[in-house]
């Protein structure tokens, strides 16, 4: 990272205080029912979600993240009585999301292990109730490097996937500030209505608040809808321990973007509208991939993968945005592949230079997080006016809270 503004940035700067009533501990009873700020051009006011295709310019496109999230914790327990909890975060052998989830006696993942002192060596075991038999799935750490364990996970009925078990055995993943188990109700309210390719173990909660009938009146408007995939890691809660964001290590995301999707994006002369900080982070990701391509048309896989720091090394050269999305589409072309499939380590802070998106829906994140930096980096620093109206209109905050419509300073509405 060589620009030195960016290394400057204190995340002290990135600060309100949030008191736990504001948190939304669960969602409303009717989704599209949740609050809508609505910024543009410096005004704030307020709305209902339901009311969300009355802001959207009707010749929008309107980007989705279609990740579903997974029954990623497994709760064993040891002879002697100890809870292990064993947290799937992202597929080891195979490495693909699908084809490990189809996997049948044996497949490994990248895990988080809670109470990991009380589990030292040994194979853990967990009884699951499976129709009418009961399987026993096993678990084995096989390489430790700091907080990832990788761990194999075995079990005696090579007829039932492994998609399947963590369905039946795991817990759903809801995030930590919420101070609860997850429920019986999370397993549909904590996931999006157009979720479909499993993999994340946090919700896209932007898209929490969309119900089929808002999906209708915007397409009912002329709103054109797409669709990416970025599969949620663990590490969308880990917290800036740094004083300066310059220390702080962002996480690795699985990303797949239908060739569909980019050629609509190529093609789009019209408001670009993304659903969460997830989309945002994808559809910004393919500039850098399209850069790539650029100057290594024909790279292997890994090349692809965007690196933290990388939108803000001040040597690397600039292409136009529409010319990155043609090279990624010339490369798939090549490829013959209707996808491109990677994966982005991208942090957006303030200082960013923002290649595509107009418009963000978003929920309200937490002070001191790489989210709220994304806002502040969208809509400068009337990000502390957006929030501070936020606390004082009584929106709900976090996962299962109100929602707003962020408009960037560079768009204007009325032409757009």
């Amino acid at each position: 990272m060589k620009n030195s503004a960016i290394e400057q940035l204190r995340i002290s700067d990135f600060d309100y205080i949030l008191s736990d009533e504001k948190i939304a501990k669960y969602p409303l009873e009717k989704r599209d029912g949740s609050k809508l700020l609505f910024y543009n051009d410096g005004n704030i006011s307020s709305s209902v979600f339901s009311s969300l295709p009355e802001f959207i310019p009707s010749n929008s496109l309107m980007i989705f993240n279609n990740t579903r999230v997974i029954h990623a914790r497994l709760l064993f327990r040891k002879d002697t009585g100890a809870q292990i909890e064993v947290f799937c975060l992202s597929p080891a052998e195979p490495s693909d999301y699908a084809l490990n989830f189809q996997q049948r006696g044996k497949c490994s993942w990248h895990c988080m292990i809670g109470n990991a002192k009380r589990w030292k060596e040994g194979v853990l075991q967990l009884k699951i109730a499976h129709e009418k038999e009961v399987i026993t799935l096993s678990a084995e750490k096989k390489e430790i490097r700091e907080n990832d364990v990788t761990v194999e996970f075995s079990w005696n009925d090579s007829s039932v996937a492994f998609s399947e078990l963590l369905e039946k055995a795991g817990k759903l993943p809801i995030p930590p500030y919420l101070n609860r188990p997850a429920e019986t109700s999370d397993d549909e309210t904590y996931q999006t209505v157009y979720s479909r390719i499993e993999g994340s173990v946090a919700a896209p909660t932007a898209g929490l608040h969309f119900t089929d009938e808002v999906m209708d009146a915007l397409h009912r408007k002329g709103v054109k809808t797409d669709e990416v995939t970025l599969h949620v890691g663990a590490g969308t809660f880990k917290p800036v321990k740094s004083q300066t964001i310059c220390k702080h290590e962002m996480h690795t995301e699985f990303i797949s973007v239908p060739r569909q999707t980019i050629a609509d994006l190529y093609e789009n002369t019209n408001p670009l509208i993304v659903v969460g900080t997830t989309s945002m982070r994808t559809v910004e990701s393919l500039y850098y991939m399209g850069r790539k391509l650029q100057f290594n048309p024909d790279p292997q896989p890994h090349e692809l993968i965007v690196s933290q720091w990388e939108p803000y090394e001040e040597e690397n050269e600039r292409i136009p945005p529409k010319q990155a999305l043609k090279n990624i589409l010339n490369y798939l072309d090549r490829q013959q592949a209707n996808r491109l499939i990677s994966s982005t380590q991208i942090i957006i802070v303030p200082g960013y230079k923002f290649h595509f998106v107009d418009g963000l829906v978003t929920n309200f994140h937490q002070p001191q997080s790489t989210l709220l930096l994304l806002i502040a980096a969208f809509v400068g620093n009337d990000w502390r006016n957006i929030y501070e109206y936020a606390l004082t209109h009584d929106f709900r905050f976090l996962s299962y809270g109100d929602s707003s419509l962020l408009f960037s300073p560079n768009f204007n509405l009325k032409k757009g």
